[in-house]
């Protein structure tokens, strides 16, 4: 028989277990701080703005190429203080990352385990890769939980400065990526519900801050072929006017939550199986999960604020409508996901118990050995290219490769050599990459 102090006395080593874990998972995070720098497409065109506007543009680069500021912002901050380099990126990517954790964990406070809720997080395989990329992904996540935080607490103590700090912080994440439109609608709808009795007086002691707001709305209206957002949607447009059907953009979608919850790229997979049926697994295995999310997040009563599931409600709409596929999109959100699984209770009944432990078990193994691979390859530098692709000093980059059946050999892009790869221009391995991604 189990007695309530043994029962305690199992969760208390549960959450030291967990604890410990977290501990050992954030080491490696920042170990990872010594990787060299990783090649991506985006990559690459980030660093590209970043040198048309700091001095000349790489040979090859497109002078007229756009992606929002807010990450190339913080490149020409660093690059002006003299500390670009692969360490720093990724150091800042890890304070964005953390930071991030410790909003959810204030917003989420009521959920008895934080550990499991961190675990989840930290071992997904996006957060892993993403975080050791200089990407926009984790300065997103960073300003865009800092401003749902920003929101609770002004719920919580109804101060106004944390809701002006609330759209400055979702200001900043659209800057840094225009998803971020979905936060400062959420952010409108949720303020109007939440006081929506008083809306009336509210907006008769308030007249100034709101027409502020309504001033920066005319002002992103107006501006929004700087801001990008006529960039987007001129993108969407022509994606579908080039045949590219909404059925498939939906498949691709569902496709993408399938690998951020089996917790590994669906290219691993397809490299064994047939590329037909490789994609219509995850599809699959993404439709059943999104459908429990969907239950537990919007259906099923629970705790969750009402910013949170407003903001999951926008973002998702508008990912859903992104005529790209790739599960990096998911990444600002994964936080929030982790967060609204780790709320819900899975004791209440045997199958449901079993079908999370199970879930839970595959889902962390193959976190560990996205974390433990990206490690290894982080200080296996035989396996990079030298080639300095931005006019700056950088000793390494990487080219993406995958795991090779039987050994930990990265396999360069289509079986390139180093010497292949150092001879290349920008315009060269940025079509390599345009190819690969």
């Amino acid at each position: 028989m189990v007695t309530s102090a043994t029962y305690l006395s199992q969760v208390e080593k549960q959450n030291l277990f967990l604890k410990w874990s977290i501990y050992i998972l954030g080491f490696l995070f920042f170990l990872n701080c010594f990787t060299p720098l990783r090649l991506h497409f985006d990559m690459l065109r980030y660093f590209a703005i970043k040198d048309c506007i700091e001095s000349k543009c790489p040979p090859g680069a497109d002078p007229n190429d756009y992606l929002p500021y807010g990450y190339t912002a913080l490149l020409l901050l660093l690059s002006k203080l003299g500390i670009l380099r692969s360490f720093t990126v990724v150091f800042v990517n890890c304070l964005y990352l953390f930071g991030g954790l410790f909003f959810v964990r204030k917003i989420f406070s009521y959920i008895r385990s934080p550990f499991l809720l961190f675990f989840l997080i930290l071992l997904n395989w996006t957060i892993i890769k993403f975080v050791t990329h200089p990407l926009s992904e984790m300065q997103y996540l960073f300003f865009s939980l800092a401003g749902i935080y920003a929101f609770y607490n002004f719920i919580q103590n109804k101060n106004i400065w944390c809701l002006l700090f609330a759209f400055i912080m979702a200001g900043l994440a659209f800057l840094t990526r225009t998803v971020g439109v979905s936060l400062v609608a959420a952010l409108i709808v949720s303020l109007i519900w939440e006081f929506r009795k008083q809306l009336f007086d509210i907006i008769k002691k308030n007249r100034i801050l709101i027409l502020a707001l309504l001033f920066c709305v005319v002002i992103v209206l107006i501006f929004s072929n700087q801001l990008g957002l006529n960039h987007y949607t001129g993108v969407m447009s022509k994606q579908f006017n080039e045949g590219l059907r909404f059925s498939e953009v939906v498949r691709w979608h569902f496709s993408e939550w399938g690998e951020i919850l089996l917790n590994t790229s669906r290219f691993k997979v397809i490299s064994l199986l047939s590329s037909t049926l490789g994609d219509w697994i995850f599809t699959i295995l993404g439709i059943l999960g999104f459908g429990g999310f969907i239950y537990i997040c919007f259906i099923k009563k629970s705790n969750i604020p009402f910013i949170v599931k407003s903001y999951l409600f926008f973002y998702i709409i508008l990912m859903f409508n992104w005529p790209f596929q790739d599960p990096r999109f998911w990444v600002p959100v994964i936080p929030l996901i982790a967060a609204v699984i780790s709320q819900h209770s899975f004791s209440k009944d045997r199958i449901s118990k079993l079908f999370f432990y199970l879930w839970l078990s595959v889902y962390s193994a193959l976190g560990l050995i996205s974390l433990f691979y990206m490690t290894f390859t982080s200080f296996n530098k035989e396996e990079l290219s030298t080639q300095d692709l931005t006019n700056l000093q950088y000793r390494y980059v990487t080219i993406p490769g995958s795991l090779l059946a039987g050994n930990s050999a990265i396999r360069k892009v289509n079986g390139y050599t180093t010497a292949q790869l150092k001879a290349m221009s920008y315009a060269q391995v940025q079509q390599v990459l345009a190819n690969k991604n």
